[in-house]
């Protein structure tokens, strides 16, 4: 048994002795005999990426001034080079990890046919592996097969065949790059633990300090932890990482890389982490705080839409510098948080503003009441309040611009003439009204509708109407020109994707879905068909609705009917500085100007006495010209205002998140609650106004007061 045992280990060396010589014959004869040319073909690619391939890095989220709010990463790592990396790292790991780092040339063979002596003879098992193959297999776990567990099982499985190719890459790898430039790329690579990647981002993230500066004591902790990072985490696993650091510490006296007082005086010394786990910012948006998380959610979420992969973005090593204008987007918060709790049950509170323009419509704050985060318990939600079509019971009468606007371009009326406004009517469109609504048509019940309050005279200017608000005259106007126009003009002037998502949810429509609610858009939903004239319950402002978008409705109005995509991006750089572009959707003249201009006029009398945000408007002193319009659902259950100045436009919600049935109460700031059936007297006269006019007048004090464009002639009067 014995005899048989050792011709068995006699032929294994044989084997392995073959084996290394092809390994040695590799420079010299290339593929011939042991690997296919494809094979070849395969290691010479993979050298070469390792050359010139750099690693996953953190994607820098700034403001507008390129000051850094937030982080994206899937693997923490600041690049370090072999001049920013300290000597006593360096020492350290090649005295633990590979004393010939500097005489051998890839494969240290002496060593290897030593371990395997030692290994096939039953010692104890040694390893044989340099810096630079160890560089090769981390390369392959953390970059090349990052994500993917079977590629990290396949470069670490313990075959000759992968220690052959290991190898041959490290050989390769040697004629192409120093050793400085080999310890450097291993140190960039390799993973300390917790998503933490490379020296830098360990010096950093367990020390508080930078790659140069790293201490013998330091230096030993790392260089131990890169041979079993988690075994050796020195928060979770303290004893042991204490006595592989003073492993490292002997191993270095044996180097002459430290004396032996100084290594047994270090090994007294405490590990001296930075105490409760790592110093490294969030991975995410969470990075960028309660205060501008949901900017950064923004930004995010428009590069993605735009064509970038989450991948690309976490690991690209971008500069992504918004148009986030820090100190707008701290008065919009403090503004939100002013007039809503931030811990209050069910009661979100938005604030949405963008900079028209004819060029770009520049975001500058999206803030909401709550915090951005993931600790709910603290008000604190990851979900994009004021960005996304969060609101879903609607913006109210703010929707009635669009019936006013489609009615001036379709020549129904102009701004001045009268519109009929009785205390109620019976419209001729449909809205499912249930009785006792009168049939219209066969089969068909009207739209019952009455004003939200009695006092309106039977007839007045629609830019009065504008101003006050009365139900009646704008289901009439709906009449009058077409759902199928009111619906467009929407869309047109800014709701594009709220227009275009489903009625109930904001989502898109559910392909097969037998419901026509649920499977159409909300401009198939409102809109004129074969059965129905459209319902005019549109213009009332009932459905879902995007805050962000709304405001950019008052963005196209301010910029002469232009609309833009409201972009949060002022440029994208990658890793070396170069700018990367991002394909935008093109600005286009939605509306003639003229109609835009008129329209600015029309919505100017509503912080004026009379109007229906005269009282919010005098609370902050406003002197500005300027246009709006407030908006209020059924029950009270949500309410918006929508405003702009010539310098800033935007849209401020308050609505229920989490169970939207039900009222707001307002009790005046820092005093809104969500109460159960219709007893609520929320109006976007309220909450929403005065956070409009609460951060508004702050941002633009000092700004002079631009007036508003003329009316065209053509608009002013029907005809």
């Amino acid at each position: 048994m014995r005899m048989r045992d050792g011709l068995l280990k006699m032929f294994g060396l044989c084997l392995l002795a073959g084996v290394l010589v092809a390994g040695i014959m590799f420079p010299v004869a290339g593929g011939i005999g042991v690997l296919s040319n494809q094979a070849s073909d395969t290691v010479e690619n993979m050298s070469a990426g390792l050359a010139d391939d750099p690693p996953p890095l953190v994607t820098t989220v700034t403001d507008r001034d390129g000051n850094p709010i937030a982080t994206l990463y899937d693997q923490y790592r600041i690049p370090t080079g072999p001049e920013e990396i300290s000597d006593a790292i360096k020492w350290a790991l090649i005295s633990v990890e590979d004393r010939r780092f500097y005489e051998h040339h890839g494969v240290d063979w002496k060593g290897t046919i030593r371990a395997a002596v030692s290994n096939s003879s039953g010692g104890d098992t040694q390893g044989a592996s340099t810096l630079t193959q160890q560089y090769v297999k981390n390369y392959l776990i953390n970059v090349t097969y990052r994500g993917d567990e079977l590629g990290q099982q396949r470069a670490q499985e313990a075959t000759i065949a992968r220690k052959l190719k290991e190898a041959r890459i490290a050989i390769q790898l040697e004629t192409k790059l120093s050793k400085d430039q080999i310890l450097a790329g291993y140190l960039n690579i390799v993973e300390f633990s917790r998503e933490i990647f490379g020296v830098g981002a360990a010096a950093r993230a367990y020390f508080d300090t930078t790659a140069d500066e790293l201490t013998v004591a330091q230096a030993a902790l790392l260089a131990g932890m890169a041979n079993n990072p988690p075994a050796y985490d020195p928060w979770n696993n303290p004893e042991r990482a204490t006595q592989r650091r003073n492993f490292v510490l002997d191993k270095m006296v044996e180097n002459r890389k430290v004396s032996r007082t100084d290594a047994e005086r270090i090994k007294t010394e405490p590990l001296g982490v930075v105490p409760d786990g790592p110093n490294k910012p969030p991975a995410n948006c969470v990075g960028a705080g309660p205060e501008h998380g949901f900017f950064c959610q923004y930004a995010e979420d428009y590069l993605l839409d735009q064509g970038m992969t989450k991948d690309e973005l976490y690991t690209g090593g971008f500069t992504v510098k918004t148009t986030m204008d820090p100190r707008a987007n701290q008065l919009a918060k403090a503004s939100a948080e002013e007039q809503v709790a931030k811990t209050q049950d069910n009661v979100a509170n938005t604030l949405s503003l963008i900079t028209p323009g004819k060029q770009r419509h520049e975001v500058v704050a999206l803030a909401a009441n709550r915090d951005y985060g993931p600790d709910a318990a603290a008000g604190q939600t990851e979900f994009a309040l004021p960005s996304a079509i969060s609101n879903v019971t609607g913006a109210g009468s703010s929707y009635k611009m669009f019936t006013a606007a489609a009615a001036v371009e379709r020549g129904v009326v102009g701004i001045y003439d009268t519109v009929q406004s009785p205390g109620s009517y019976v419209s001729r469109i449909f809205s499912g009204s249930p009785p006792p609504c009168p049939y219209v048509a066969p089969y068909t019940r009207g739209y019952c509708v009455s004003n939200a309050s009695e006092g309106y005279s039977g007839t007045m200017s629609l830019q009065t109407a504008l101003q006050t608000s009365p139900n009646t005259a704008f289901v009439i106007l709906e009449e009058q020109v077409g759902m199928g126009a009111v619906i467009e003009m929407a869309s047109k002037l800014g709701l594009r994707k709220t227009m275009a998502g489903n009625v109930a949810t904001g989502a898109a429509p559910e392909p097969g879905s037998q419901s026509q609610e649920i499977r159409s858009s909300q401009a198939q939903y409102f809109g004129p068909n074969q059965r129905s004239p459209g319902k005019g319950s549109f213009t009332l402002g009932v459905s879902p609705t995007s805050g962000l978008e709304l405001a950019n409705v008052a963005a196209t109005l301010m910029s002469g009917g232009v609309w833009c995509p409201p972009t949060p991006i002022a440029s994208v750089t990658d890793r070396s500085g170069r700018p990367v572009p991002v394909e935008e959707q093109p600005c286009e003249q939605a509306v003639p100007e003229g109609l835009a201009n008129t329209m600015a006029i029309g919505l100017s009398k509503d912080d004026l006495p009379g109007g229906t945000a005269a009282a919010a408007a005098a609370g902050v002193g406003w002197k500005r010209p300027m246009i709006g319009k407030t908006g209020t659902t059924q029950n009270n259950g949500s309410a918006a205002f929508i405003g702009a100045t010539p310098q800033l436009a935007g849209a401020a919600m308050v609505f229920r998140p989490d169970l939207p049935n039900g009222g707001l109460v307002d009790g005046g700031p820092g005093n809104v609650v969500a109460v159960d059936g219709d007893s609520g007297n929320m109006f976007g006269g309220k909450t929403p106004a005065r956070t409009w006019f609460g951060a508004v007048s702050k941002i633009l004090d000092g700004a002079p007061a631009l007036p508003l464009p003329p009316a065209d002639p053509r608009y002013e009067r029907a005809n």
